[in-house]
């Protein structure tokens, strides 16, 4: 009788010594450069190039935002550039420390954000000052021109003189009349004032000759306007209309000996 199979064989092991086939242990080996196709290395590179070129622009932006904050911290967040000066031009009746004073700028502030116009408008306040602008010059000095009011007339107050310009408006006070100005006598005055603007609009009508031989332009009342020349004759000019005609017939009138011309209504001139 032939013997049956072995019992408790499986496959694979031998079967009298019980013994395992072989393991087989797989290692890692880096392929050498020559080992991938060309044509894949040219498809990786155009891949690498690919995605170099969609970042760079991200790159960029995000080089040029840091950048620009820190431009920005510097210039607005410190006092790196503050206001380390305040240069005035143009000033003759007020004084630069008045001008800084009402600029009211504080040392080493930022010189980016120092308000331009709201200095100017504090500036042009100053009762001299007709207007002001205010300029940065980099790196720490704010430079502030001003264009001062010009005298037209002295208006006496008192045992003092108020000091208008062209608009009428006060801007010095004098203890003794300004030589060289002619004098407006009114009330009140002001840019506001009526009489002050009608004795105004009748002194910028004088021509040469009649500027030489004033004294004064008396402003009794809107209509009661006269003026005083030397050698005390007076011209009485009524209200301010027609200032230029007026003028011009009170000048021609200038050579005859009259103390009073009354050129009110300037078609019908009468003496005194």
């Amino acid at each position: 009788m032939s013997p049956g199979p072995a019992r408790g064989r499986t496959p694979g092991q031998d079967g009298g010594a019980g013994r395992r086939s072989p393991v087989r242990r797989w290692q890692l080996v880096r392929a050498g450069a020559d080992a991938v196709p060309p044509s894949t290395r040219r498809f990786m590179a155009r891949a690498r190039q690919r995605r170099m070129r969609a970042a760079l622009p991200w790159a960029v932006a995000a080089a040029v935002v840091t950048v620009a904050a820190l431009v920005a911290w510097t210039v607005l967040g410190t006092g790196l550039f503050g206001v380390r000066e305040v240069r005035v031009v143009g000033a003759r009746l007020v004084t630069p420390v008045e001008i800084r004073d009402a600029a009211a700028v504080p040392d080493d502030t930022p010189l980016a954000r120092v308000d331009l116009a709201a200095t100017a408008r504090r500036v042009g306040a100053l009762p001299p000052v007709a207007r002001a602008t205010v300029e940065r010059d980099w790196p720490g000095a704010l430079v502030v021109t001003v264009v001062e009011r010009v005298p037209v007339a002295a208006v006496p107050q008192g045992e003092r003189f108020a000091v208008v310009d062209a608009a009428g408006v006060v801007f010095q006070r004098a203890d003794t009349a300004p030589e060289g100005l002619p004098l407006i006598r009114v009330a009140a005055p002001g840019p506001d004032d009526p009489g002050t603007r009608a004795g105004l609009t009748v002194l910028a009508a004088l021509g040469a000759k009649l500027r030489a031989e004033l004294v004064a332009v008396d402003v009794a009342g809107l209509a009661r306007i006269t003026v005083v020349l030397r050698g005390e004759r007076q011209v009485f000019w009524g209200d301010a209309s027609r200032s230029p005609d007026k003028s011009s017939v009170a000048t021609a009138l200038l050579p005859r000996k009259a103390d009073r011309i009354d050129v009110s209504a300037p078609d019908v001139v009468t003496f005194q």
